[in-house]
């Protein structure tokens, strides 16, 4: 299981399988209505809701414009505070230090939270490398984990299975792992959270070592937060003696004031909650309680480059709330597997072509992989304009490629795949420049309609091919004009 699903299709080829399955789309189809309708009801609760959603655009863009500053500040906070802090520049020098620090501690074996960012950076693969095994607690992780399969959806990893797919898993899988599944276990969902409990219980109370992400991070305590629903990740934050959290440079905030905006709009748009049942916070270490080692390794891996792009820094503000997700008519079709990446839907399709650059055939396709019917921004908790990332990031995949770092400046390397789609554009360009070339080509076009074809040619078939082309007038409209109004073109 990877990261980045390296190998994988393009969104076009893996989405096409995809859509074959007939229970995927089920399970898709039941989980994300369900989610949509409660998170709906759970907003309309909010007067100020589109107040809220405002505030946390604001601060996430203030922030992100005073990065470099906040996370100075950050450093400072969590090091006063008897943490450490590493510094991050991409995913292999956040395993090595993952790495090296428990194997500092002597153990092989941690308990992990639920962590885009460690998924991102495939840690379990890199500690399962250096002989440490990684055992993820959530307990859609825990059912991704033990079927050897990969997560599709930020906020229920294993939206694609159903109860008696988790039941299969959990009563061929767990005995490999740990405490084995009960006797006579059924697929009620009592029963596969009992089993998954007890599965987990002994882990919690031997591990050593824990490794968390975070929701957030407060600059001025160096305080970071984890929200969730089951408590497992509270076991894992209290329990161990050494504590390691991976974060991504963009979940500061500034303050616990700005902070209080996030967790109203945060559980409401992810599990349509008022307020998180378990949020846990942790600033530093104490001889009393908790671990006695905190690690706090920042991550970059790409979004120093992405805040360098005035459009696309916006896929930034995210809170990983998911929201986005259930809306899209592309995901509840396609699934997350079909992204090819830890981060599907709406959210993946304009940050992993920015995290990880346009350079493969995967990452090129993501920006397409949207209707741009805009129901992902009109949820997004921080209004990131989805649909407008989507079309810059298309304009960068058939104008220029991948954007590359070269010192102090950034260029485009030429893109793979799109010189018919440039050379068509190059093409209209001159026409539409050229009112007499037009004129005679829209004759010429119009004189020959009966002998076009009703689908494109060559590259052109991916689109016609569930599109009739519009049928060609049998007069331009400038001849019409002329026709009808005595003459007079008007200018045109």
């Amino acid at each position: 299981m990877s990261g980045t699903f390296v190998g994988m299709p393009a969104f076009p080829a893996a989405a096409r399988e995809a859509v074959r399955d007939t229970t995927l789309r089920g399970n898709l189809r039941h989980a994300t209505h369900t989610i949509r309708a409660k998170r709906a009801r759970a907003v309309a609760e909010l007067d100020d809701w589109e107040r809220l959603r405002q505030a946390g655009k604001r601060i996430k863009d203030r922030t992100l414009r005073h990065l470099d500053r906040y996370l100075v500040q950050l450093e400072e906070s969590v090091t006063a505070a008897g943490g450490v802090v590493h510094w991050a520049a991409d995913a292999d020098e956040a395993n090595r230090i993952v790495s090296e620090l428990v194997k500092a501690t002597g153990e092989t074996e941690v308990v992990k939270v639920k962590s885009m960012a460690t998924q991102e950076i495939a840690l379990n693969e890199a500690l399962e490398a250096q002989g440490i095994h990684a055992y993820e607690t959530d307990l859609a992780e825990l059912i991704v984990q033990l079927g050897k399969d990969r997560p599709s959806h930020i906020l229920v990893p294993a939206i694609h299975r159903n109860r008696g797919e988790i039941r299969e898993v959990f009563a061929r899988e767990m005995g490999g792992w740990g405490r084995p599944a009960p006797e006579g276990l059924t697929d009620t969902p009592a029963d596969l959270a009992e089993a998954a409990r007890l599965h987990l219980r002994e882990k919690f109370l031997r591990a050593k070592v824990g490794i968390s992400g975070a929701n957030f991070m407060v600059a001025e305590t160096g305080t970071l937060v984890v929200v969730e629903s089951e408590g497992n990740g509270r076991m894992c934050l209290t329990l161990p003696e050494t504590l390691i959290s991976v974060v991504g440079i963009e979940k500061i905030v500034p303050t616990w004031q700005d902070l209080e905006v996030f967790l109203q709009t945060l559980p409401r748009s992810s599990t349509a909650e008022r307020m998180n049942p378990y949020t846990s916070m942790w600033t530093g270490t104490t001889d009393a309680d908790g671990p006695r080692a905190f690690h706090l390794v920042l991550l970059d891996n790409g979004r120093t480059d992405t805040l360098a792009d005035e459009v696309g820094r916006q896929a930034l503000r995210c809170i990983r709330c998911s929201a986005c997700l259930n809306v899209c008519p592309v995901y509840e079709r396609a699934g997350g597997h079909a992204y090819g990446s830890v981060y599907p839907g709406p959210i993946g399709a304009i940050l992993s072509p920015q995290l990880r650059g346009t350079g493969s055939e995967i990452d090129a396709s993501l920006p397409y992989a949207s209707s741009l019917c805009g129901a992902c921004y009109e949820v997004c908790p921080v209004a990131i304009d989805i649909p407008e990332v989507l079309v810059h990031l298309r304009e960068r995949v058939v104008e220029g490629g991948e954007a590359v770092r070269e010192g102090n400046k950034v260029r485009l390397r030429p893109a793979k795949g799109h010189a018919a789609e440039r050379a068509a554009m190059r093409a209209a360009r001159w026409a539409l420049t050229r009112p007499g070339a037009l004129r005679t080509g829209q004759r010429l076009a119009s004189r020959t309609r009966r002998l076009h074809p009703r689908t494109l040619p060559g590259p052109g078939k991916a689109w016609s091919g569930t599109r009739d082309l519009p049928p060609v007038p049998a007069e331009p409209f400038r001849d019409w004009w002329r026709r009808t109004r005595g003459g007079k073109d008007g200018g045109a």
